[in-house]
């Protein structure tokens, strides 16, 4: 049985949980969940799970694997602490890693305590493929973002465009990876997860578009070198909860978390 910890509990933290609670995280159970402050969630019933905004409580259930949905601050703050303690990290705000210096000092705590820094494909889909791909060399990884309008707002986006008057498909940013996962660090976490999958941030080319014309989030990979090319094109219902964020993120983590103590592990 994996004991899991989980900092955050918003929109992807709730889904998270529930998706442990409900067994859909194989042999998982959900010991812990750090917020900011308990004092909100009086309300909150979490079976068998102790919920609390004191860092050292949190911690001192020794989860085994640490799950992050509380945004870069929280990767900041606690990747290299949950490593230290010695649970595995899974971190969902993985923008927060276009910080190469932060990077670097949570993968060399990861190795210095033989634990892992673990990047489920939350919102994106062919992290796999890319990452084998990179084996090859790969010669271009592009990535093309677009949403529709209610999930900008909020953001830098609303400085590019007049979010109740745009009518069409406009592109608010074009450029590296790097610079996409600081401009929207909430909305291209994908950018950043794609960069580290493939062929790093610099190299990763990053188009974002307003599109009013849909009603999903829009993701499309594509990509080309020695195993040949492949285009991959993702469309994610959003949660009513958080139009930034999608229903697949917390899925993902809930698979993420099943192949680490099932005995077939596809992908």
């Amino acid at each position: 049985m994996l004991d899991i910890g989980l900092i955050g509990y918003g929109t992807a933290g709730k889904d998270v949980a529930e998706a442990i609670l409900s067994e859909q995280a194989g042999d998982s159970r959900l010991v812990a969940v750090l917020v900011r402050d308990a004092a909100k969630y009086t309300d909150t019933h979490l079976p068998g799970c102790h919920l609390t905004d004191d860092e050292e409580a949190f911690f001192a259930y020794r989860p085994a694997v640490v799950v992050e949905t509380a945004g870069h601050e929280a990767v900041r703050r606690y990747a290299r602490t949950a490593l230290e303690h010695g649970s595995d990290f899974m971190v969902v705000s993985v923008g927060a890693f276009c910080d190469s210096a932060l990077l670097d000092a949570v993968t060399e705590a990861a190795r210095c305590r033989g634990r892992r820094l673990i990047v489920p494909s939350a919102a994106i889909a062919g992290l796999d493929r890319i990452a084998a791909a990179a084996q090859g060399p790969l010669e271009r990884v592009t990535l093309t973002t677009r949403k529709p309008v209610r999930a900008w707002r909020g953001t830098f986006a609303e400085e590019v465009v007049d979010l109740n008057r745009v009518t069409q498909p406009t592109l608010i940013f074009e450029g590296d990876a790097r610079e996409s996962s600081r401009v929207f660090p909430e909305s291209v976490n994908v950018a950043a997860a794609l960069s580290l999958a493939g062929v790093g941030f610099e190299a990763t080319a990053v188009r974002v578009l307003v599109d009013p014309t849909i009603e999903k989030n829009v993701h499309e990979v594509a990509a080309r070198g020695l195993f040949g090319e492949v285009r991959i094109e993702v469309q994610n219902t959003p949660s009513p909860h958080n139009p930034k964020t999608g229903y697949i993120v917390a899925m993902s983590v809930a698979r993420a978390l099943k192949n680490l103590s099932s005995p077939l592990v596809i992908g």
